[in-house]
């Protein structure tokens, strides 16, 4: 079945429906159609539960065109796009989880890996990342390119949500 539309921007407030289940059935139906969460509501626990049922990306209304126009573009090319709210709580997810030993020995994680999706996930770039374990930004690239094959995903935040899932870091 072909879809007429390229992203979807999705509501949380339906009357109905409610914008986690209708996330859900748009998944199960097109489940490559990127969906941005764009609402009024500023539910951090609702990220988690969005993730799960596909979204790629949470914005809170009232944010500024410009940023909401690159929300937009970075999720129709396959990116994804979680605002402050949503980063804080992968983030907090996150860091309430235990390491899995046993996977990061098998996905041959290295100790600096580790320590740099750590940063990944608390929403550092790779300048920052950089001026904090004290290495070139270079260096940073290829560990991001590094983590992002082992894992096995496309970009940094389904990185921090692979570790977040598969309890890579604490």
């Amino acid at each position: 079945m072909r879809q007429a539309f390229d992203v979807v921007i999705l509501d949380l407030g339906f009357p109905r429906l409610d914008g986690v289940e209708t996330c859900r059935q748009l998944q199960k139906f097109h489940p490559n159609l990127p969906i941005l969460i764009l609402t009024s509501y500023p539910d951090p626990h609702l990220v988690l539960k969005l993730i799960e049922t596909g979204a790629k990306g949470y914005c809170l209304k009232g944010i500024d065109a410009e940023t909401l126009i690159l929300a937009i573009r970075s999720i129709a090319v396959g990116a994804t796009w979680w605002d402050r709210i949503a980063s804080q709580e992968i983030h907090a997810a996150i860091s309430q989880i235990d390491r899995s030993p046993a996977l990061v020995n098998e996905l041959q994680l290295t100790k600096r890996e580790l320590e740099i999706l750590a940063l990944i996930a608390d929403g550092k770039t790779n300048q920052q990342i950089s001026k904090l374990l004290f290495i070139a930004a270079g260096t940073v690239r290829v560990h991001v390119h590094a983590i992002l094959n082992k894992l096995n995903v496309d970009d940094r935040t389904q990185a921090a949500i692979f570790a977040l899932q598969q309890k890579l870091i604490a």
